[in-house]
C-alpha cells in the first residue's frame, strides 16, 4: 500500500502538474489569466491521482503507469513549447 501511495504522491505530482500546464496553455487567452484557477485546481487533482493510485493492483504497476503518464504529459508540454504552439 505504501508503494502505491508513494507513486501517487511523487509521480502524481508531476502528472497533475502536466495536466494543469496543458489546460493553462491550451485555453484561449494568455496562460497568465489561467494560472490562478490552474493552481487552485492542482491540489484537488493531485489528491484525486493519489486516491486513484491506491486502486492499482501493485506498487510496480502504479509507478509504471503514473510515471509513464507523467513523463508523457511533460514531454507533450515540452513539445508544444518547442514547436512554438504555446508561449
Amino acid at each position: 500500500m505504501w508503494g502505491r501511495f508513494a507513486a501517487g504522491v511523487v509521480a502524481g505530482f508531476f502528472l497533475s502538474a502536466a495536466l494543469v500546464g496543458l489546460v493553462c496553455w491550451l485555453l484561449p487567452g494568455s496562460w497568465q489569466s489561467t494560472l490562478v484557477p490552474g493552481l487552485l485546481a492542482f491540489i484537488p487533482l493531485w489528491i484525486g491521482v493519489i486516491c486513484a493510485s491506491l486502486k492499482f493492483a501493485s506498487a510496480r504497476r502504479a509507478w509504471l503507469w503514473l510515471g509513464a503518464l507523467a513523463v508523457g504529459g511533460l514531454l507533450l508540454l515540452r513539445m508544444l513549447q518547442a514547436l512554438e504552439w504555446v508561449r
